[in-house]
């Protein structure tokens, strides 16, 4: 039973890129997040500590604006002439005020003396602050709270003592806090705006930045592919430093990969004539009519064409893992098709060919010559009189190459018993059964396959599908 796969990391199938832009617009959101809100608070702070300033010179102002009287009886004289200086506290609901509050014995506020920019109404506050206040003289309190219409307001209340008056004067400035808050918004949306915009330009130019600072690997990926398909033997272009080592380790690879295919390719030559020679001895010394010297005879005969069978796969497969290879289709065919021309004209069969000279196939040479050698000589033999050749280029990335012939054609369980190794479905015509099988283990190697299908001109189409380069 297999074993259950892992489920995919889509971030490590991210590109390089990806991940380093990925981060950097994480970094940005938090950064932007995060400073926008840590500087609209200062920027807040900053605004209620200068209310409390002014609130503090309004209060050292309102403590010389009053004098207790002398009569005994606790009264507090208003001096007009010393009240806070500033326009906004005479006009009405200007967002600036003032209050002097007399305390009586029980702590409850007796009285007060307001501006007129309070206009009807005395600014009220929770009691909790008139407490601290009174227990902390000298001292302002300061607080945010509401006024009767919900206005938002900043207050600071500082009880100060008299020695004519036995209890305390409250002195209370206060400042409207909605222009405060307003101008904490419009700084927040203009900083939003601008670390947006800044954060927008730095991802921009990193990604531009990127793009340049990559375009080696993307040029080295190009080369490699050029290697693969056959249009350049190494990888020989001008990397930066970073990128010079992999290309020349991937240059060592490539001419390892030669150097074993080569080998690859001698072995198998040397063991075909180490193979065949003894066979061909046995062959030749079984000449008698006795029934050994036929059974030898069969058995050689059948181990000669084993023989031909593997050491081709053997070499196709070295072949195909070589890289680099590169073909082109119609030179493959046209001198097969001129030899096969020549070989059956006598029997009145001709074959066409009709490839674009633009077709390029990953396969050597050899290996395709092999394929469509063995094609041609199955469909000249069955043809009446046409065989033709065709190449396409399908939206696979594979190139078929057809080879049609008018013959009687096959069944589609006899086109199942062609392709396998040793079958014959005419023992009548001369041959092994290895051609169709021989065909479909090298296109199998060089990443393609083989198959058979009705032809359009009535008899059997063998379809050879490779890799496009």
């Amino acid at each position: 039973m297999d074993a259950p796969s892992k489920p995919k990391n889509r971030f490590q199938q991210l590109s390089l890129a990806k991940r380093l832009l990925l981060g950097a617009l994480l970094w940005s959101v938090l950064l932007v997040v995060g400073g926008v809100f840590a500087i609209s608070a200062v920027y807040r702070t900053e605004a209620i500590n200068l209310l409390d300033d002014e609130h503090e010179v309004t209060i050292r102002t309102l403590a010389q604006a009053i004098r207790p009287l002398d009569d005994g009886t606790g009264r507090i004289e208003d001096l007009a002439d010393k009240h806070p200086p500033d326009p906004r506290f005479t006009i009405p609901l200007s967002g600036k005020y003032w209050m002097i509050v007399a305390v009586d014995e029980a702590g409850e506020l007796a009285g007060s003396i307001r501006s007129r920019s309070i206009f009807d109404e005395d600014i009220v506050w929770p009691s909790t602050f008139t407490e601290q206040a009174l227990n902390n003289p000298g001292i302002a309190v300061d607080f945010n709270t509401n006024d009767r219409t919900d206005e938002p307001l900043r207050v600071s209340v500082q009880a100060t003592r008299y020695p004519e008056r036995e209890n305390p004067v409250l002195l209370v400035a206060a400042s409207d806090r909605t222009l405060t808050m307003e101008g904490v918004d419009r700084l927040r949306t203009i900083l939003l705006l601008a670390m947006l915009g800044l954060a927008g330009g730095t991802l921009i130019a990193m990604a531009l930045g990127l793009r340049y600072a990559l375009r080696p690997l993307e040029r080295i990926q190009a080369d490699i592919t050029e290697v693969r398909e056959g249009r350049l033997a190494s990888l020989d272009g001008d990397y930066p430093v970073e990128v010079q080592p992999l290309s020349e380790e991937l240059n060592k690879l490539l001419e390892h990969n030669r150097s074993v295919v080569t080998r690859a390719q001698t072995y198998v030559g040397n063991l075909a004539h180490a193979l065949k020679t003894p066979l061909a001895v046995l062959r030749n010394e079984a000449t008698d009519e006795t029934q050994l010297a036929e059974i030898v005879r069969r058995q050689t005969e059948t181990m000669h064409s084993n023989v031909d069978h593997y050491l081709r796969r053997a070499q196709a497969a070295a072949r195909a893992e070589a890289l680099g290879v590169r073909t082109q289709v119609s030179g493959g065919v046209d001198g097969l098709a001129r030899m096969m021309n020549k070989l059956f004209a006598a029997d009145g069969k001709t074959v066409t060919v009709e490839i674009s000279d633009a077709l390029y196939v990953r396969a050597e040479q050899q290996d395709l010559e092999e394929m469509l050698g063995n094609l041609l000589d199955n469909a000249c033999k069955w043809a009446a009189a046409d065989v033709q050749v065709t190449a396409s280029e399908a939206d696979n990335g594979m190139v078929v190459i057809n080879v049609d012939d008018d013959g009687p054609g096959l069944s589609p369980e006899e086109r199942e018993e062609a392709v396998k190794r040793g079958i014959r479905l005419d023992e009548t015509a001369p041959g092994t059964g290895l051609g169709l099988s021989i065909v479909a283990d090298i296109a199998g190697m060089n990443g393609g396959g083989l198959t058979l299908s009705d032809s359009p001109l009535g008899g059997l189409r063998a379809s050879v599908a490779l890799r496009r380069a």
